[in-house]
């Protein structure tokens, strides 16, 4: 098996779960939980303030370094969704374990009704907006993930007890008992 570092790095969609999920898988692994778009607010405001007073460009530098500040603390690093498209982070993703967390539209639509996020905003459709972002960047969210989940469907408890267990058993701890469905964690097929 080949080592890793001790980060298991969430990424994904707007609304996919990657905050929810990671929070709980931290939890039952007992390492430390980071969220990037957290670290991102907690150094420069509001996020969709940041992105209306400086823009886009300096959102991004401030989220590459909280990806930066993510991995080198290790645990469960959850990544805003647009992160992966920095060639930066996708070069320091490299030595990490990487979890794709995947959604449908017709499920995003209830996650992200009233958002404030600054992507979604505008005089189209949001969910026509996510839907364009997300088909963008899935090309690169597959080519980065060692696994993905699908978050649509039964409670999101699922996909964490699904992704402890392939964390544990990508470190060589007891996964504990193998449900019906599981598969092998080296295939990129969708578990949950």
């Amino acid at each position: 098996m080949t080592s890793h570092s001790d980060a298991v790095v969430l990424i994904g969609p707007m609304g996919a779960g990657k905050t929810s999920i990671g929070k709980k898988a931290a939890r039952a692994l007992g390492v430390p939980f980071f969220d990037t778009d957290a670290a991102v607010v907690r150094d420069h405001g509001p996020i969709e303030q940041l992105f209306v007073e400086h823009g886009e460009a300096r959102f991004r530098a401030a989220e590459r370094a909280a990806v930066s500040e993510g991995l080198a603390t290790g645990g469960i690093v959850s990544l805003g969704g647009g992160a992966v498209m920095d060639p930066d982070t996708r070069a320091e993703l490299a030595g990490h374990r990487v979890v794709l967390l995947t959604v449908s539209p017709h499920v995003v639509a209830g996650r992200v009704r009233d958002s404030n996020r600054p992507l979604l905003q505008g005089g189209d459709d949001a969910i026509e907006r996510w839907t364009a972002i997300f088909e963008e960047r899935r090309p690169v969210y597959e080519e980065l993930a060692d696994i993905t989940f699908d978050t649509s469907t039964g409670p999101l408890q699922d996909v964490v007890d699904a992704l402890v267990a392939w964390v544990r058993g990508q470190t060589g701890e007891p996964a504990g008992p193998a449900r019906s469905g599981d598969r092998n964690p080296r295939e990129k097929e969708q578990t949950a």
